[in-house]
């Protein structure tokens, strides 16, 4: 895993439960440090936000409109 963009330090505070996980994945070797570990939680997370923003703002469209709204901007010019 690369950590080339620039990075913020944050601090998080977790009960004992939450961080036995990451403490558990850097004594088992998946990763090298509990920050990796906690990164590669993170991380799908926020590509799963960004998934079901996009759903909901698709969801939102109505097809036929758009359709509609497509066809009157072309003004009878396509195909030239």
């Amino acid at each position: 895993m690369s950590l080339s963009r620039p990075s913020v330090c944050e601090r998080v505070r977790l009960d004992r439960r939450a961080a036995a996980a990451p403490d558990r994945r850097v004594e088992e070797g998946e990763h090298r440090n509990r920050s990796r570990a906690l990164h590669s939680a993170v991380n799908p997370l926020s590509g799963r936000e960004k998934r079901a923003r996009l759903a909901r703002e698709l969801a939102k469209l109505a097809p036929q409109e758009e359709i509609q709204l497509a066809e009157e901007g072309l003004g009878g010019s396509w195909p030239a």
